[in-house]
């Protein structure tokens, strides 16, 4: 008898449009198994569990697997690594983002995009500690 395969979890800004897109296009399902995408503005109990482990989810996604959380540039190399190159997207992410020094140096420019993106639907960032409200000012 096989062990149940364990599921995959992204922890995403459901409020960045690029965020959204990125978790929807990649096919990672066909490489790793099942995949649970969790936004972090959702009100599920693990988004304030990580950040009160200390990561900051406006300074990256969270990508847990085997046991093990991947933080921003981290969590985008190994799911581009994971990922499927079955379409134009996924090869491409694969073939730029898989490469850890690419992802690294890329990374602070998704981040950025992400702020911008933000700002100008009017949304704001994250909270620090989801007991409390979001600040839309607050982060610039």
């Amino acid at each position: 008898m096989t062990a149940p395969a364990k599921t995959a979890l992204i922890v995403y800004d459901g409020d960045c449009v690029f965020c959204q897109s990125y978790v929807r296009f990649m096919r990672l399902r066909e490489t790793v198994g099942p995949v649970e995408l969790l936004d972090a503005r959702s009100g599920d109990p693990r988004v304030a569990s990580f950040q009160r482990e200390g990561y900051d989810l406006n300074e990256g996604m969270l990508f847990v697997f085997e046991d093990r959380v991947y933080h921003g540039d981290e969590a985008v190399n190994l799911l581009a690594i994971l990922s499927s190159s079955s379409s134009l997207f996924g090869w491409l992410n694969r073939a730029i983002l898989s490469n850890r020094t690419a992802a690294r140096l890329i990374y602070p420019a998704l981040k950025f995009g992400r702020r911008v993106t933000l700002r100008l639907r009017g949304r704001s960032l994250l909270p620090a500690d989801l007991d409390q409200s979001p600040d839309p000012g607050k982060g610039w």
